[in-house]
């Protein structure tokens, strides 16, 4: 007689199963452990794997038949209790041996988990979502290359007052009611002077000055600060400039063009001449349209996000089911590490990063629960969609995803691939969600955004 399972559904993510496996089932299973364990053993006058189950079981004891037995007839027990009840555990099973009543020899398990909960998917194709325009404008090209030239820039000492785009350089300290508050100080610290940086009306009190001069600035602290101790509050700048250089922007020209375009492809124009072989010098011309190219390739890829976002915005709005707590707090270890890990990169201390944000790890915790949810929701949402739409990972897909890793840090696919097998699951998930994000904004109707 097989194992038997009985399903009690403590809420909708978490579950109990109760396992009864019959002592035949059992007694066979100590039977296999037994011809495991004596493959290796030597006893006298037997060859390996010929001993009696007796004289083993008097020379070494019954404890380790026993407990493979148990682990053997619990896995396979639970493995069909899964299957015949549908059941896709997202936690490691608590299982505990339940004593029997009687002498039948009858063993019982109860194992306790959280599961997916069941997603009754509805409307996901067909989503109807707004397309931002992509189009670049001769003024986004004016910009950029004035970004451009404001990198090349040589800074030249200016006898004048600080204007809009200097740099000029300050000693301040910040006061609130009179007293300093950290952060709020510095010494001869070069600063670009521009329109919106630091604080509201900070850096419009100090244009106006001249070198040597010091003046009191009165500024206002946003509401929604990242300080939230500084948030709102109004403060008095004590600023001192103690030089003002301005920039000087190198000329627009096909020399400036040569340093950043791609070397244009081709024969040179009529009346000039190059090295043989050697493709064109790049012209202003071709710096712009590779400027537009860049622009338009960006602007594209924030479509596709905005795009993305607002589906799945609209996919979580449409599906209501709870979500197992043992995910969300999976999702939130993961948040804080990856919390810890920037503040790593950043050379902050884990305990002065809390300390400067004026919250502790379980408030840290609390504070990003709900975007965990978020997160777990849309996973679950896009795993329900790929099982719908049988979307998988292919070979091939697989093959694309490490040949392009082996070309992003210079190795070998085969390099990757050994490095990334422990994690290929987590590979493979990554390939199917994208697949699954890219059939979404397939099926989605795009409505162009006015301009």
């Amino acid at each position: 007689m097989p194992a038997t399972s009985n399903l009690k559904r403590l809420d909708p993510t978490l579950v109990e199963l109760e396992l009864s496996v019959p002592a035949g089932e059992l007694e066979k299973a100590r039977e296999r452990a037994f011809r495991e364990l004596v493959r290796n053993v030597r006893l006298p006058g037997f060859r390996p794997g010929k001993a009696p189950r007796k004289l083993f079981e008097a020379h070494y004891g019954t404890h380790e038949i026993e407990e493979r037995a148990r682990d053997a007839v619990l896995n396979d027990a639970y493995s069909q209790a899964l299957k015949e009840n549908n059941l896709e555990p997202v936690e490691r099973a608590h299982v505990e041996e339940v004593p029997t009543d009687g002498d039948s020899g009858d063993v019982r398990f109860r194992a306790k988990f959280a599961v997916r909960p069941e997603i009754a998917l509805r409307q996901y194709k067909g989503l109807t979502v707004m397309s931002p325009s992509t189009a670049v404008s001769e003024k986004d090209v004016d910009d950029a290359l004035e970004s451009l030239r404001r990198g090349e820039a040589v800074l030249i000492p200016a006898d004048r007052p600080v204007q809009f785009g200097d740099v000029a350089t300050l000693s301040y300290e910040g006061k609130i009611d009179g007293t300093p508050f950290e952060g709020g100080k510095a010494e001869n610290q070069p600063t670009p002077i521009e329109e919106g940086r630091f604080i509201p009306g900070l850096m419009e009190g100090i244009v106006g000055m001249s070198a040597g001069e010091t003046r009191d600035i009165p500024v206002t602290f946003p509401s929604d600060y990242q300080k939230e101790e500084l948030a709102g509050k109004g403060a008095i700048f004590t600023v001192t400039v103690h030089d003002v250089k301005a920039p000087e922007l190198p000329e627009l020209s096909d020399d400036f063009a040569a340093r950043f375009a791609r070397p244009r492809s081709g024969t040179a124009p009529a009346g000039t001449s190059t090295d043989a072989g050697e493709p064109p010098s790049p012209t202003l011309d071709d710096l712009r349209a590779d400027i537009r190219r860049r622009l338009e390739s960006g602007n594209r890829s924030r479509a596709r996000q905005a795009m993305t976002g607002e589906l799945l915005e609209k996919l979580r709005q449409d599906h209501d089911f709870p979500l197992p707590q043992v995910m969300v707090d999976r999702e939130l270890d993961a948040m804080i590490e990856d919390a810890q890990k920037q503040a790593e990169r950043a050379g902050v201390e884990w305990s002065d990063f809390l300390q400067r944000s004026g919250q502790t790890e379980e408030e840290l915790r609390e504070k990003s629960r709900p975007d965990a949810e978020r997160r777990v929701k849309t996973g679950l949402l896009l795993e329900a969609v790929a099982k719908a739409e049988n979307i998988r990972a292919t070979e091939a897909d697989i093959q694309r995803e490490i040949a392009s890793l082996a070309v992003q840090y210079g190795r070998s696919p085969q390099q990757i691939l050994e490095q990334m097998r422990p994690n290929l699951p987590s590979l493979i998930d990554g390939i199917v969600r994208s697949k699954t994000l890219e059939f979404l904004l397939n099926s989605a109707q795009r409505v162009e955004a006015a301009t």
